[in-house]
């Protein structure tokens, strides 16, 4: 690309220069926007021929108030964060979205000193939650069954590819381009804060072409680890391992008697089968968590898992148990990127700049998922902080 522009920004300390952004998903745009705002000349290269779709298009479109995740890691900053800006964004832009709060509910006194532990994490977090009884939970949501539950009124949900439009228009608005049918098969990193040339291989060509950049960032989340172990001299970096893990979501026949999304409590490192709305009020629930045996993205499979709905039944009349029989069926499922094994704790959002490993201009976002979406806002936030250092 190489436009040879140079001029000052109106962020501090950051001057226009040319930038790739590799992926067109929700985190891949709010990066891209927010360098192109910056002054910057932004190219933005999308394997597919639309944006979000892969993990952005497969998800509960939650904007999650930061319940969850260690107190002062970056997912509880970004999410927290993310969700705050978030909603200022969506009521500048009149994108829909509803806060119509959360219960996470405890079925069993079994379950209590997860909800518990789940409460002063959020406080810690600077999340408000408030704790109720069983009967104070129910009066709220008279189909439920619990014994007690965490409300978060801060937890909502959103249109998520009207936010992404909104970023992709603010995005060109701002001079920035998404390049479609456009994926980077690898490149050379520049050296002593040289040039970074990409290959993209673009759809009907018979050949890669070669682009500079000043800046790349990797925001490729399923293909982000290989897309980085593909540029020569990435194997410096100490880069992690690549796992899949497949959810399922099912729909249901007709209404549910619900108006606030519903949780079980914690389990481990998985949320159980949590029922959620859309914005017209209809009622999904998921996902599970499977992990994959695929070791490639590029072979990843979205078939739902057979007799998936009639597993989801028997663990949402824990919590609904008026579902009726049969009203579940199989929808969609949504792959998540991750960076650990099975057996392993969830780490924190790898958001690899020059600060970590000493290339100008290179950043990879790696294990980017839940709650990425709501991050999103933020992590782009803190990319620019990394290139801005």
């Amino acid at each position: 690309m190489a436009c040879g522009v140079v001029c000052q920004s109106e962020h501090k300390g950051f001057m226009s220069q040319d930038v790739l952004v590799i992926g067109a998903g929700v985190v891949g745009l709010a990066v891209a926007r927010r360098l192109a705002m910056a002054g910057n000349q932004v190219l933005v290269a999308e394997s597919t021929g639309q944006i979000g779709s892969g993990v952005s298009s497969r998800n509960s479109e939650v904007l999650h108030a930061g319940l969850y995740y260690p107190t002062g890691s970056l997912k509880a900053k970004a999410c927290v964060s993310g969700r705050a800006q978030l909603v200022r964004y969506c009521d500048e832009r009149h994108i829909p979205y509803a806060l119509c709060g959360k219960l996470v509910v405890a079925t069993t006194d079994a379950q209590l000193p997860a909800l518990k532990m789940l409460q002063a994490k959020a406080l810690a977090n600077g999340v408000r939650v408030s704790w109720l009884s069983g009967e104070q939970a129910c009066a709220m949501e008279p189909a439920l069954r619990c014994v007690a539950a965490l409300h978060s009124p801060d937890t909502g949900i959103i249109d998520s590819h009207a936010l992404m439009l909104s970023f992709q228009a603010d995005l060109e608005a701002h001079g920035g381009t998404v390049a479609f049918d456009s994926t980077v098969v690898g490149g050379q990193l520049g050296a002593g804060g040289g040039l970074h040339t990409v290959r993209i291989a673009s759809q009907g060509e018979m050949h890669p072409s070669e682009w500079d950049f000043d800046v790349v960032v990797n925001a490729s989340s399923l293909s982000a680890v290989s897309v980085a172990a593909s540029f020569e001299g990435a194997s410096v970096f100490n880069l992690p391992r690549a796992y899949y893990a497949k959810g399922n979501y099912c729909s249901l026949t007709g209404k549910a008697p619900f108006k606030h999304l519903i949780y079980p409590a914690p389990q481990d490192a998985w949320l159980g089968i949590h029922l959620t709305l859309d914005l017209g009020g209809q009622a999904r629930f998921g996902p599970d968590l499977q992990w994959m045996a695929d070791v490639d993205a590029g072979t990843l499979g979205y078939e739902p898992t057979p007799n998936v709905a009639a597993a989801f039944e028997a663990s949402v009349r824990d919590y609904w148990p008026g579902l009726p029989s049969g009203a579940l069926q199989a929808s969609y499922t949504g792959i998540r990127p991750r960076i650990h094994g099975p057996h392993e704790l969830a780490p924190d959002f790898r958001v690899d700049g020059p600060s970590q490993h000493g290339v100008a201009g290179w950043v990879n976002l790696l294990g980017i998922e839940s709650p990425g979406l709501t991050s999103s806002m933020a992590l782009a936030e803190h990319v620019a902080g990394l290139l801005e250092t």
